[in-house]
């Protein structure tokens, strides 16, 4: 383990990344639970507001850390401490945005509601693909490579792209939660890919028009997953984003409502 470390992340100088990979995701999961802890109403923790009674979001720190990380990176040249001590702030900040990344996309405070999911995803995203990076799978400034291991660094480069590509056909036919896995779990991603396209999804719109029996199929398996997993799947998306607010929730299940709550 330690000549791995060494050798695909010390010598190439990858330890930065390292260490803002790791700022970012124990950011992100130090910040939902505190946000959990103060929609609860537990803990000395509360939402921090500025002048006139403007809530603070949580994004704002994090562009101002990730600007400190970027530009004093650069202006420092990034090297020695210098790096590990910005590539931290980087990372704390980078975990902050994206942990408020639906509420930048949507222009509303959309946290606790069906849409912040986005977050989460982005998040779980980001994480996977920094930490391919950090695997060694590219030889870059990667000293002394033999041609054995160049050939097996090549393919797993290779097997990376169409795993990718195996993603993005996942994400156009609406299975978001299988692409995230396959992100992770490559034949998650082939299982996917391979799969009947959800009816609401662009790949549906754009290929199943001029095909009703495929579109008639696609909707039926969807009825049919969905009267299978909705509620398992409800409760893990509960687990990792929170539970949407009363109003979000009824929205979801079909019991109307409407609008997006705030975060309180």
């Amino acid at each position: 383990m330690g000549h791995w470390l060494y050798r695909n992340i010390v010598e190439p100088g990858k330890l930065p990344l390292l260490l803002a990979l790791a700022a970012f995701i124990l950011t992100f999961v130090i910040t939902r639970t505190i946000t959990r802890l103060i929609r609860a109403g537990r803990g000395p923790f509360h939402d921090v507001t500025g002048a006139g009674g403007t809530h603070v979001h949580h994004v704002v720190p994090g562009v101002i850390l990730m600007l400190i990380g970027g530009f004093g990176g650069i202006a420092a040249g990034a090297v020695g401490i210098t790096a590990y001590v910005v590539a931290v702030l980087f990372g704390i900040g980078a975990g902050l945005v994206l942990d408020e990344f639906a509420l930048i996309l949507h222009l509303h405070d959309v946290y606790w509601s069906e849409q912040g999911r986005q977050s989460v995803e982005l998040v779980v995203v980001t994480a996977a693909l920094v930490a391919m990076l950090l695997a060694g799978f590219v030889p870059l400034d990667v000293k002394n490579v033999s041609a054995e291991e160049e050939v097996t660094r090549g393919n797993a480069i290779a097997t990376v792209l169409v795993n990718f590509g195996l993603v993005l056909i996942t994400l156009l036919k609406g299975k978001r939660w299988l692409a995230l896995w396959g992100v992770l779990v490559p034949p998650v991603a082939l299982f996917g890919a391979v799969r009947l396209a959800r009816p609401d999804s662009p790949w549906a719109h754009r290929l199943y028009r001029r095909r009703p029996k495929t579109a008639a199929r696609a909707a039926r398996r969807a009825e049919r997953h969905d009267a299978r997993w909705s509620g398992p799947s409800k409760k893990v998306e509960d687990w990792l984003g929170g539970t949407p607010t009363d109003e979000q929730r009824q929205k979801r299940d079909g019991g109307g409502g409407g609008g997006d709550a705030g975060r309180e």
